[in-house]
């Protein structure tokens, strides 16, 4: 039990016992006491004033006097400022807390509560390689899914390939026209990046032939639609979904080469799934189930043949379902999709990890799914996010204005050489070692930099101020990590260590030592780890659990900076430290493990 919790559980005890009423957790609020006053945990005094007709001061009086008494194991001492009830926690409580933990790598962490979700990330289109709104994307998606694992479910991770469409007709057609016959490997070019240039190709080529037919006299609105590589385009996505033989060929080969191009991007980046969908597949079923919906009725058919559903008395508006020609959009597919996941894996929740542009159309999907009685509907949940943009400004795709991905890393790794030879403490690390460090500080820099930011959030990405080693960054953490392991190795701490000292009477005897503040501040701020996996379960924000690891970092160094271990008042207050030492060490690795970020041993 956390120790709010056996607050909150001692003061309703407390409450009852003094006043002879029922109380609940609700009726008071529990806080960390503030910097400036005596005390760890503060009661909020003025929602009982009314029910039980005293003044905070008097209430807080009794309470406190109470608590004291009746719980010496949890409070050694209290102070009443203005209604605010602060207690102290005794040392005793905060040592226990050290000697049952410190060596716990579970620390935390839940166990399986038999509930399963599945969390769906990435979504990548196969018209272009994955960019730098992609990683965000991946490492929120990764990350809620290790925090759920860390909470007691069983995670499924989800990635539905967007293999399919108009947007990937246009980079086929663009290979067609301007490739002649050019290949990854006969350019030597990634192969995402390759069939993405085509993208680009199509737009600029498109935009060539809409200038010339609105030079011939044609109004821009016909131009679009009247240019001819438009309308070439939209022929072979008939061809496409009729099973045109040599469309089919040409399909299958140009997304087989973004696939392998995404394969190392992932690799690269930490990205993982248990399950891949494509649309090339779901979007079938999503049309079958749209004939149900209009021989129910949740549907209706217009003129055009079109198939629309009216939204407007839940409101929002019309939605189509499906085109005129039969062929298929995107809900269609998602609605099909939504009923495949529920069937083959039964579980309790789909998180979508997906933009906060599709905020609208995640709505129409739940609600549409709602109608329709399709199982587990209630149990959508769009983890909305914002863009990501550069110092620069927004990106656009289809002018190849997007950073890409594999870029971004190259940059990243390049400026963490960069930085890390500055400092110039790498100087016995051989070029393997060097290879690996900049790795893992460069990527772990965007990674922390992305996550730090609630989801929700638009953010700007700044690649130079994500790798400061003093700042609110991965690599401040990295670092801190590093230190401690450093520490930790020049006192002979090592797993022999931990097989001796774990049979001495430190471990097994209470331990019967003042705490100094910033000791203090340590073990609380440790005590408080699962309390934070708690809240970014529940709130699906990977942000609060890198706030939590660089305030501990940032705890941690202040102790060291006051305090030596290696030369402590004491042999036991040199152990304390120790043992503080390697709890943080445990809990830094463990908390940046669920941001998907390593920590090197040495830097």
């Amino acid at each position: 039990m956390s120790i709010v919790s056996s607050l909150q559980a001692s003061t309703i005890e407390s409450l009852s016992a003094l006043f002879n009423q029922a109380f609940t957790e609700k009726d008071f609020q529990v806080n960390q006491t503030k910097p400036e006053f005596e005390g760890d945990y503060t009661i909020v005094m003025f929602s009982l004033v009314k029910s039980l007709k005293l003044s905070p001061e008097a209430i807080g009086t009794q309470l406190g006097e109470h608590l004291v008494k009746n719980f010496p194991q949890l409070f050694s001492r209290f102070n009443i400022i203005k209604g605010f009830l602060n207690l102290t926690v005794t040392d005793n409580y905060w040592t226990a807390l050290l000697q049952e933990n410190y060596n716990d790598i579970c620390y935390g962490k839940k166990p399986m509560n038999g509930k399963k979700v599945m969390v769906e990330y990435s979504s990548p289109n196969t018209n272009k390689p994955l960019h730098l709104g992609h990683l965000r994307n991946n490492f929120l998606g990764w990350s809620v899914a290790e925090i759920l694992k860390a909470s007691g479910y069983e995670v499924v991770k989800s990635c539905i390939v967007n293999d399919r469409g108009i947007h990937i007709c246009k980079s086929m057609i663009a290979w067609e026209r301007f490739a002649n016959g050019a290949t990854p490997q006969s350019t030597n070019t990634k192969g995402d990046h390759f069939v993405g240039a085509y993208y680009v190709r199509f737009n600029d080529e498109y935009k060539k032939e809409i200038e010339a037919l609105i030079a011939a006299g044609s109004d821009k609105e016909t131009a679009e639609k009247e240019a001819p590589l438009m309308k070439a385009t939209q022929q072979m996505l008939l061809d496409w979904e009729a099973g045109k033989p040599d469309v089919i060929t040409l399909w299958k080969k140009m997304n087989g080469w973004v696939y392998e191009g995404f394969d190392v991007t992932y690799k690269r980046i930490g990205s993982d799934f248990d399950i891949i969908y494509y649309e090339s597949n779901t979007y079938l079923l999503g049309k079958d189930i749209v004939q149900q919906g209009l021989n129910k009725k949740v549907f209706y058919q217009k003129d055009d043949s079109s198939i629309w559903i009216d939204l407007t008395a839940d409101g929002l508006d019309e939605k189509i379902v499906q085109r005129r020609d039969g062929t298929a959009v995107y809900i269609t597919q998602d609605i099909g999709l939504h009923l495949q996941k529920y069937e083959q894996y039964k579980i309790d929740q789909s998180i979508y990890v997906i933009g906060n542009e599709q905020n609208y159309h995640m709505k129409v999907l739940q609600l549409i799914c709602k109608k329709l009685g399709l199982p587990n509907a209630d149990n959508i949940f769009h983890l909305s996010y914002g863009m990501v943009e550069l110092t620069t400004g927004k990106m656009k795709s289809r002018e190849g204005t997007v950073v890409d991905a594999d870029d971004m890393v190259d940059e990243m790794i390049a400026t963490s050489k960069q930085h890390t030879e500055e400092l110039g403490k790498v100087k016995d690390f051989n070029a393997e070692e060097l290879a690996a460090l900049y790795d893992t500080i460069g990527l772990g820099a965007m990674k922390f930099y992305l996550l730090r930011v609630d989801p929700k959030k638009t953010m700007v990405f700044n690649p130079e101020e994500s790798i400061d080693f003093h700042g609110f960054t991965g690599p401040f953490v990295q670092y801190t990590y590093a230190r401690i392991k450093s520490i930790l190795r020049k006192a002979g701490v090592d797993s022999s260590w931990f097989i001796v000292h774990s049979s001495t009477a430190m471990i097994h005897a209470p331990l019967t030592i003042n705490l100094l503040k910033l000791e203090k501040d340590l073990l609380v701020t440790l005590e408080q780890y699962p309390a934070a996996i708690e809240q970014a379960c529940n709130e699906h924000n990977p942000s609060v659990v890198a706030n939590y690891v660089f305030n501990l970092a940032r705890t941690f160094n202040s102790f060291y900076t006051e305090h030596s271990i290696a030369n402590a008042e004491s042999e036991e207050k040199k152990k304390l430290r120790l043992y503080l030492s390697v709890f943080v060490a445990h809990v830094i690795k463990s908390g940046m493990q669920l941001l998907g970020i390593s920590v090197p041993e040495r830097m």
